[in-house]
């Protein structure tokens, strides 16, 4: 299942707005992900994520709202294996 999935930017680099990728931590696993939809997006910013793209920023609170639902449905897991 291909889920939009919320987590927080820890780190960024890329000076041009198309190419600029940011560390993205979903609960303990880091991802690299594109931020070229976001670029107002920040360092401690939480963004939806899909498919390796930052869609949107969100948040604390939706992030962890978001985050509980999937932990619940058991979908977790799929981002360690990504």
């Amino acid at each position: 299942m291909c889920l939009a999935v919320p987590g927080k930017i820890i780190s960024t680099s890329g000076e041009d707005a198309f190419e600029r990728t940011g560390r993205v931590n979903f609960g303990g696993v880091v991802k690299e992900v594109s931020l070229a939809y976001v670029p107002e997006a920040q360092v401690g910013d939480y963004v939806i994520v899909h498919v390796g793209f930052a869609l949107s920023i969100v948040d604390e609170a939706e992030a962890s709202r978001v985050f509980e639902y999937l932990e619940q449905m058991g979908e977790l897991g799929e981002l360690q294996n990504e």
